[in-house]
C-alpha cells in the first residue's frame, strides 16, 4: 500500500527471508513483553514478529490500513510545515518554530507576531491540504491557541 503522496509501507516477511532486518531498516531487539525472543533462523517459530513485518493476514492488514491514514496525515504535517516556514520567513518574522509532534506545533514569537503567526499557521495547514490531497470539500479542524507559556496551550 502508498500513503496518498505515495510513500510506500514495508513488505511482509517470511521465516525464511528474517534476517533480523527488513528492508535495511533497523529491528528492535526483539523482546516481547513477556521476555521471549523474536522470530528468525534458529529460534522458536511462535516468537513474536512485529506487525508490519508480520506475514499473518490480520495483524498485516491492520497494519496496511494504519498506515495509509497515519502515513498519509504525515505527508500533509511536512508539507504544512514546509508551508509555514516559507510563509514566516518570507513576511520577514522573527517567529521560529520549536516543537512538532504528531498534530501539535509550537511557534514561539513576539507577541505583536502572535495574531500574524495565528494566521500564518491556518493558512498554511489549508496549502498543504490542497498540495496533499487536491480540490477537496473535506476540511482539515485545525485550532490554535495564543499563550504566555507552553504548558498554558491546549
Amino acid at each position: 500500500v502508498r500513503t496518498w503522496l505515495g510513500r510506500t509501507c514495508p513488505p511482509p516477511v517470511t521465516a525464511a527471508e528474517d534476517d533480523g532486518g527488513e528492508a535495511g531498516l533497523p529491528q528492535d531487539s526483539g523482546e516481547r513483553p513477556d521476555g521471549t525472543g523474536r522470530q528468525g533462523r534458529g529460534m522458536r517459530p511462535d516468537a513474536w514478529t512485529p506487525s508490519y513485518a508480520s506475514a499473518d493476514t490480520r495483524a498485516r492488514g491492520r497494519f496496511t490500513r494504519n498506515f495509509v491514514v497515519q502515513g498519509s496525515a504525515a505527508d500533509w504535517a511536512l508539507l504544512m510545515l514546509a508551508a509555514l516556514r516559507q510563509s514566516l520567513a518570507s513576511a520577514g518574522m522573527r517567529a521560529e518554530l520549536v516543537f512538532f509532534q504528531h498534530d501539535e506545533v509550537i511557534v514561539h514569537c513576539p507577541a505583536e507576531e502572535a495574531p500574524a503567526v495565528a494566521g500564518a499557521i491556518r493558512a498554511a495547514a489549508d496549502r498543504a491540504g490542497r498540495l496533499t490531497f487536491g480540490d477537496t470539500p473535506v476540511r482539515f479542524p485545525f485550532t490554535t491557541a495564543v499563550v504566555e507559556c507552553y504548558a498554558d496551550a491546549k
